[in-house]
């Protein structure tokens, strides 16, 4: 019996599936690029095939893949010391503090390093109630925050749905009207959402109430907007009724909106910052909670209950002050800015092109088109939470821009665009081309069923 003989990509994937197991999929029929190296905006598989990256990992790799300056940060690093306790201090560990002191508004100035965006979000829960002595967090309905238990009890995306009798418990869920399907005019949009929230204050008790929860700005709930002044009131409502607010930005956080942090572009400043991603855009796992003065001040003679074993891990900060360099440097956070406009003004051009575009939802490079049967009646080409079999057309797409080289984040019916930040109008246009031929497949379901 002859054997058959896998070539280098084949074994590559096998040994995957085999031997390991994928998140947020059946474990059977995945079909994973095997990638051998990475640079810039591209992926490279063992075929020699490139593959645009328009979701940067997913919405992490903000400074592009394969930067060596980071490498050369990071093996350096570990040259002279790979781990320290987190009871020890190395020159990196002030230096980044420092740093992002810098970079933080107001008196966000004190830094707990964790290991990734989950544990950012976990320690700001856990501080939010020890200072406060409060037990309820509010947060919203379409919203991530990770996938350990407390972040996923904080979070409304429907994945935490098959674990629902593991959530933890006092969160309280609100829900933001979504302006596209708004249909009480604009001017009522931000009163309502502004009402509701503090309906829901009253009824859960503001003396219950430990810290708000919120996105800077929303990512894979669909990039869906504010209504303009509604963190401003938010903040209000939190002075004045002795709550904390935390803003999430793990993934709208380190230029990806156009600015250090998504907030930041909504006029406000929070008691706490979580963060992780563009911290370190992927390179190593690494995060951080940025505190305000105020809230660290009470732990000057006071024991701090906070403690992971590689917090203050050497190696990652050294990715981590590498990375931020890179983002001065290269003026990324301009260039976000810049291309951000630019992508603007092309799915303009798109919408002319495709009557299947219902809505763009955008802040820098963290943008989100939404496909409808029909854009009278906003019908989605997918529902919220979409099962398999509603899934049929937009899984044509997916596979569509698969094949034409592309790397992004399809999920029900949106087409995530969030590259790299160092994208140039050149590699836009070649990833805008793909995205534009995949959509012409949900235009023709539009021919079809009409």
């Amino acid at each position: 019996m002859q054997t058959q003989t896998l070539s280098e990509a084949e074994e590559i994937i096998h040994n995957s599936q085999d031997y390991t197991l994928f998140s947020w999929s059946k474990q059977k029929g995945t079909n994973p690029i095997a990638v051998k190296y990475a640079k810039g905006v591209y992926l490279y598989d063992y075929d020699g095939k490139k593959i645009i990256d328009f979701s940067s990992g997913l919405m992490n790799v903000n400074i592009g893949h394969g930067d060596q300056r980071v490498t050369e940060a990071v093996v350096k690093q570990m040259q002279e010391a790979a781990f320290v306790t987190p009871s020890c201090v190395t020159k990196v560990r002030g230096e980044l503090g420092k740093k992002l002191a810098e970079i933080c508004p107001g008196d966000l100035n004190k830094a707990f390093f964790t290991l990734c965006g989950a544990t950012s979000i976990e320690n700001a829960i856990k501080l939010a109630r020890l200072y406060t002595g409060k037990h309820k967090i509010i947060t919203r309905y379409q919203s991530y925050h990770g996938s350990t238990n407390g972040a996923m009890s904080a979070s409304g995306d429907p994945r935490k749905l098959p674990v629902d009798s593991q959530q933890a418990p006092n969160f309280v869920h609100i829900d933001i009207p979504i302006k596209y399907r708004w249909e009480y005019g604009e001017e009522n949009l931000l009163k309502e959402s502004v009402a509701s929230l503090e309906r829901v204050v009253a009824f859960e008790g503001p003396g219950n109430i430990a810290a708000i929860l919120l996105e800077g700005e929303s990512g894979s709930s669909g990039c869906l907007k504010y209504p303009e002044g509604y963190l401003k009131a938010v903040r209000e409502i939190c002075d004045k009724n002795g709550i904390l607010l935390i803003i999430d930005e793990v993934m709208s956080g380190f230029g990806r909106t156009g600015q250090w942090f998504g907030f930041q572009n909504h006029g406000i400043i929070p008691d706490m910052i979580a963060m992780a991603k563009g911290l370190t855009c992927g390179y190593l796992p690494f995060g951080c909670l940025m505190v305000s003065d105020k809230i660290a001040a009470k732990y000057d003679d006071n024991v701090l209950p906070l403690g992971l074993t590689y917090s203050a891990h050497p190696v990652c900060i050294a990715a981590a002050l590498a990375t931020i360099k890179i983002y001065e440097d290269d003026n990324l956070i301009e260039n976000a800015r810049k291309m951000g406009k630019y992508l603007d003004g092309r799915i303009e051009d798109l919408k002319k092109k495709h009557p299947s575009i219902g809505d763009w939802r955008n802040t820098g490079l963290l943008g989100c088109i939404e496909l409808v049967k029909d854009r009278k009646t906003k019908e989605p080409l997918a529902p919220f939470n979409a099962k398999p079999d509603q899934m049929a057309v937009m899984n044509k797409v997916a596979a569509k821009l698969k094949e034409l080289g592309m790397y992004t984040f399809v999920r029900w019916n949106y087409i995530f665009i969030a590259p790299p930040l160092c994208i140039n109008q050149e590699e836009m246009e070649e990833g805008l081309a793909m995205i534009s031929e995949a959509i012409s497949i949900a235009d023709a379901s539009l021919t079809q069923n009409n």
